[in-house]
């Protein structure tokens, strides 16, 4: 089991910044990636970044290259992610989750099905 706890969100204007956080516990030896997710209601979750456990390896969805930044401190379990230039089609919750990249789907998944309780983004024009 891994729990983990988010922080961060709330309101900003278009082109504003805010940072998402995400507490890992539990038995954090099993993660081999964490990932960023966002959802609007009635929709599936949509991958933004992942980074490896060590920190070494990011990945990120084209639609926010070079806007978010997904990082992790690895004194305290922790993974961030910065957004800056924010829109309002980034308006969503947020979710972190321990993610793994699927090859036969070519897809990040969650096995494990460990999520934070989610965030929400609003980002007003």
């Amino acid at each position: 089991q891994v729990d983990l706890e988010q922080s961060g969100g709330g309101l900003v204007q278009a082109g504003g910044s805010l940072r998402l956080s995400c507490a890992a516990s539990g038995r954090t030896s099993i993660i081999k990636y964490m990932g960023w997710f966002r959802q609007n209601s009635g929709l599936e979750r949509t991958f933004l970044a992942a980074i490896s456990w060590t920190g070494s390896d990011t990945h990120y969805a084209e639609i926010v290259k070079g806007r978010f930044t997904i990082s992790k401190d690895n004194t305290k379990n922790m993974v961030y992610l910065q957004m800056n230039s924010l829109k309002s089609t980034d308006t969503a919750a947020y979710f972190c989750g321990v993610i793994e990249w699927d090859d036969h789907t070519q897809a990040w998944t969650a096995p494990g099905d460990f999520w934070g309780q989610g965030s929400r983004v609003t980002v007003s024009s």
